[in-house]
């Protein structure tokens, strides 16, 4: 009998490209394009089209694994339950409720995600918990607030992209880390519009540029500054945008004054006669974008510099107004709404943040607690990370493989070797999982039903296509069992619709309001964009609302069971109004200022690090593809053909990269698309080529964001054997 292709989404990044899964009747399931959904058309990167490949019993978990004797051994479900319950009981008796902590990950459903921080909060008692998405986009997100009162990581569909007038892009190889998504900048260019990449090296993206600047690592904030300076000595700033529309001008122009060009130059590396282009590009159309990327927004400094590029939206009225604005391209799958609900160390579900006492009076009154029970804001990622061992003495981790993706990885992987109980809970045995005390396996994409929120900040439904292994939970499973067994028996259900029911009534009213997004409209609708409250169109809640009713609607309203009209979402914000209390979007004045780590004698050369096409994140799940590893079989260092003659290296031979923290080894790869004063490493394996042994944890003081753009580091030829 002919099975029925299930429609469903892809499990890697934040474009959750349309896919149909058919189970096949040889066993396992077939991956198909799936023409009907905006976003990918039918396309699908190689990731994408073999991510099937990991559901193979071959390759994943399939039984939980205790701890023996120093060894992972199979184990039942009850054992490793209570096990893991029991440490955790017994060290939260023994240190308090904060030596627990808990570490989310990007990938989760929002169901999951939810369901994790209500866990962390009301079963555990503990205010320490955070997840890795605060390696991705928090640096966005905080400079995203700042200015316009609310972070979606783009308030626009990304079918306004072709349709604008120039497009920068800062800091993303889009042609390699969300490749379907190159075609609405193709289209863009074939359209009569330009686009302008901001990159040190001249990567596959910014082969399709008009323009590519090239700046120095860590000195994007200098650059957009440059930017602001031009617009303003060229007197193209909009006057009357910036007074109706904007606060807190003055100061920020005169930041922006005192970096003049030649002085950007010198800093940035950039020529002047190219800033002036980027400028006339940028200004002479009546439409235009500025999208960021992981480039600027992992520095020690990325909320200001992302706040210096939204500044210069704001000065040529670029925000707020149709096919223009400022945009982030939010990197992992979920790594939207894995923000908004509540596994972040200081929000909770609706976006709303865990310091504010009428957050805390509405989300505990959904969950049936005392607001007073609720922690305060803990620690984030790297801090709680750094923490492992010492103040905190016991670990549950979902979805996360810190030992390869966390920033000065020996030293978090030491801390993780520290803790007196690690537990894991993931569908591969990571590098991390391999540390864990009890490791859980549990369901993936294909194997569950869930929702996430893609970049665009559209609520998306996966499908469960097909039945996990035998002896293969999800991790709502994991968090019911545990809450049961640690006191809790309610609250915690397995159904993720359920569970999905519940995050609707604790954002209702945030400014991530899903309260009118249901599984039926997610179905009927391919995705429902937030703010999207239960309530009739053109009305406005306390706060997501508000900034719902300044938005152009994503279509008709139409007659729903649950509702009288609904709530058509918010493709696009901040038409009329940004999510500020007087609606105003506001200037931050912001200056340059160095990396935390500049180059010297002893360390003369700048390290940034990214990804390739055919592996994903920490590599957990692809390097486990055979495909995506004969396309990229391991590490590698970049660098300029004058720095390899300089070093006497040749295309293969091993270099040591050697940092403050530690020494990694890789084959050379000679290249001139990547400045002479720096290197560059994928930061997908572990071992000896692992390119976050050496990056820096030097935190962003407001997104706490690490440092991985830019280091400090020497290179040498390492003598084959």
């Amino acid at each position: 009998m002919e099975k029925t292709p299930t429609p469903t989404h892809c499990p890697y990044c934040a474009l959750q490209c349309g896919m149909n899964i058919t189970p096949l009747p040889q066993g396992g399931v077939e991956v198909t394009e799936r023409a009907d959904f905006p976003v990918n058309r039918g396309a699908l990167c190689g990731k994408g089209r073999t991510a099937a490949e990991v559901l193979s019993p071959a390759v994943r978990l399939t039984t939980p694994l205790v701890r023996e004797g120093g060894r992972l051994v199979e184990a039942s479900w009850t054992e490793a339950l209570d096990r893991i319950a029991g440490r955790l009981a017994a060290t939260r008796e023994r240190y308090g409720p904060d030596a627990l902590g808990v570490f989310g990950g990007g990938g989760l459903t929002n169901e999951k995600a939810y369901a994790l921080g209500k866990f962390a909060r009301v079963v555990l008692g503990t205010s320490q918990i955070d997840y890795n998405g605060r390696f991705c986009m928090s640096s966005a997100a905080a400079a995203g607030t700042k200015a316009f009162g609310l972070d979606r990581g783009l308030p626009f569909p990304l079918e306004d992209i072709p349709r604008t007038g120039c497009v920068i892009l800062v800091g993303s190889n889009l042609a390699e880390t969300m490749p379907p998504s190159l075609r609405f900048f193709t289209e863009l260019r074939e359209n009569g519009g330009t686009l302008i990449v901001v990159d040190p090296r001249r990567t596959r993206t910014a082969e399709q540029a008009d323009l590519h600047l090239a700046p120095r690592p860590g000195t994007d904030l200098a650059l957009a500054l440059g930017l602001l300076h031009l617009v303003v000595a060229e007197g193209r700033t909009d006057e009357e945008y910036i007074r109706e529309r904007t606060t807190g001008w003055e100061e920020a122009r005169a930041a922006a004054m005192a970096h003049w060009p030649e002085y950007v130059e010198r800093i940035t590396g950039v020529p002047v006669p190219r800033l002036r282009e980027a400028v006339r590009m940028f200004c002479e159309p009546e439409a235009a974008m500025v999208l960021t990327a992981r480039g600027p927004e992992q520095q020690s400094k990325g909320t200001d510099t992302v706040g210096a590029w939204i500044n210069l939206c704001l000065a040529t009225g670029r925000a707020g107004r149709p096919l223009s604005g400022y945009g982030c391209l939010t990197g992992q799958g979920n790594g939207q709404g894995g923000r908004e609900h509540g596994q972040k160390a200081d929000q909770l579900p609706g976006y709303r943040k865990l310091d504010d006492p009428a957050a805390r009076r509405h989300v505990a009154g959904v969950w049936g607690v005392d607001p007073d029970s609720l922690p305060g804001p803990g620690r984030s990622a790297y801090e709680l990370l750094d923490a492992l061992g010492s103040d905190v003495r016991a670990l549950l981790l979902m979805g996360s493989n810190p030992v390869v993706s966390a920033p000065r990885a020996a030293h978090v992987e030491e801390r993780l070797r520290s803790l007196d109980f690690l537990a894991v809970a993931d569908v591969v045995l990571s590098e991390t999982a391999e540390l864990a005390d009890v490791v859980l396996p549990v369901t993936q994409w294909a194997e569950e039903t869930g929702t996430t929120t893609s970049l665009e900040g559209r609520v998306l439904l996966r499908r469960r296509a097909v039945a996990p292994p035998p002896g293969v939970h999800s991790d709502l499973y994991v968090l019911h069992e545990l809450a049961g067994r640690l006191g809790v028996e309610k609250g915690f259900p397995t159904d993720p619709e359920e569970v999905f029911g519940e995050l609707r009534r604790a954002s209702a009213g945030g400014p991530a309001d899903y309260s009118g997004i249901t599984y039926r409209r997610l179905t009927e609708e391919n995705g429902v964009f937030w703010p999207c409250p239960e309530e009739p169109a053109g009305t406005s809640g306390a706060e997501g609302g508000e900034a719902a009713s300044s938005a152009v609607s994503a279509g008709p309203a139409a007659h729903d069971a649950s509702t009288s009209v609904r709530h058509p979402g918010t493709p696009r914000l901040f038409l009329d109004r940004f999510a500020t209390p007087d609606g105003r979007a506001r200037f931050v004045a912001v200056t340059h200022r160095a990396t935390a780590e500049e180059p010297d004698a002893e360390y003369p050369l700048l390290l940034t690090t990214g990804r390739v096409v055919s592996q994903y994140q920490s590599g957990a799940q692809t390097r486990r593809v055979a495909e995506l590893n004969a396309a990229a079989p391991g590490p590698f260092v970049e660098l300029h053909p004058r720095l390899a003659a300089r070093l006497g290296a040749a295309e293969g031979d091993p270099l040591a990269v050697v940092s403050r923290r530690g020494r990694a080894v890789a084959p050379a790869r000679i290249t001139d698309t990547i400045r002479p004063d720096t290197v560059f490493m994928p930061f997908h394996w572990p071992g000896e080529g692992r390119a976050n042994t050496l990056t820096n944890p030097a935190l962003d003081p407001t997104s706490r964001m690490p440092e991985f753009k830019s280091c400090a580091v020497r290179v040498e030829v390492v003598p084959r054997s």
